[in-house]
């Protein structure tokens, strides 16, 4: 559950988000921010193309939790939802 102390860590995975944003954008989809828990499980919403891509779990995982967890330590992990 999202408290008042993910709220800056809410700012950066959005940050960092933006920054990867142009790669799924130029293959017709994007990600939205859902939500980051305490425990630094980020929540996302796969759009566009992305949404029905039999390859979204790669996206998630290899994609954006490797990436995110790369510049932002606290990010544990990152699913769909």
């Amino acid at each position: 559950m999202a408290s008042e102390l993910s709220r800056p860590l809410l700012r950066r995975v959005e940050r960092a988000l933006d920054r990867l944003r142009p790669a799924l954008l130029a293959d017709g989809g994007n990600v939205e921010l859902l939500s980051v828990d305490d425990d630094g499980t980020v929540h996302v919403a796969l759009q566009g193309a992305c949404a029905t891509c039999p390859a979204q779990g790669a996206t998630l995982r290899y994609g954006l939790e490797a990436s995110l967890r790369e510049e932002i330590p606290e990010v544990a992990s990152v699913v769909a939802g």
